[in-house]
């Protein structure tokens, strides 16, 4: 974390474009929020696509989506989690391995205050529903392993940023189709969550880049004092 020598988790040749993307995806969580804020009943568009307040999925798909809902319980999420910061730490990318906590402990966060923010439920009070936390979660863990994965094989600006839109693509369809089915969220409270995770781990990368480079530095200038100190 604090060798700035260390490959940036937020490879330069992306910033371009996950910034960008990053922003769009920012609107989009804004408008939906201001959209749905207060509502307790599906919206126009998610009455097209499915009825999301009753379970539409039946034995096995039902299990697929439990399973698969399961990976967002705090059981679940704490497995994954912990697997992909030891896979980083054994490929000796630490800045992946904070980038992994800070950046879905950010996705989660956001959601949650989004949450509390925007107020629309569904199954009745007290049931929070936009943005949705499992969907941010998968999506974001998913970033991540796909930044690290750009960063490894030392992939350009088009195929980087193609892996990392569609992992984020991939896991946010799984989560977001599972959550639907099972009647927890509504569509378009799934596409809030996906797009929270896009607006949310790009800019978390940038910082966790920044942070470590200035502790680097730090680091180096104390290791030259030393040195000229030992010299006198």
């Amino acid at each position: 974390m604090t060798d700035r020598s260390a490959p940036s988790v937020l490879p330069p040749s992306l910033r371009p474009w996950l910034g960008l993307i990053a922003a769009l995806a920012a609107l989009v969580v804004v408008v939906l929020g201001v959209r749905y804020a207060g509502h307790g009943e599906p919206g126009r568009v998610d009455r097209w696509l499915v009825e999301p307040t009753a379970d539409s999925v039946r034995p096995p798909w039902r299990y697929v989506a439990l399973a698969t809902d399961f990976l967002g319980e705090p059981v679940g999420a704490a497995t994954l989690v912990m697997a992909t910061v030891t896979g980083c730490l054994l490929l000796r990318r630490p800045r992946a391995a904070v980038l992994v906590v800070a950046g879905v402990g950010m996705a989660v966060v956001t959601t949650t205050l989004l949450k509390s923010l925007v107020g629309r439920t569904i199954h009745g009070d007290g049931n929070l529903s936009y943005p949705s936390g499992h969907t941010a979660f998968l999506s974001a863990l998913a970033l991540v392993v796909a930044l690290l994965a750009t960063g490894r094989l030392g992939l350009g600006r088009a195929a980087g940023t193609a892996l990392v839109f569609v992992a984020a693509l991939v896991a946010g369809a799984a989560m977001g189709w599972a959550q639907v089915a099972l009647g927890a969220h509504y569509p378009t409270d799934v596409l809030g969550g996906w797009c929270t995770a896009l607006a949310v781990v790009p800019a978390t990368a940038w910082l966790v880049d920044r942070m470590a480079d200035q502790l680097g530095d730090r680091r180096a200038e104390r290791t030259a004092d030393a040195g000229r100190t030992e010299r006198r």
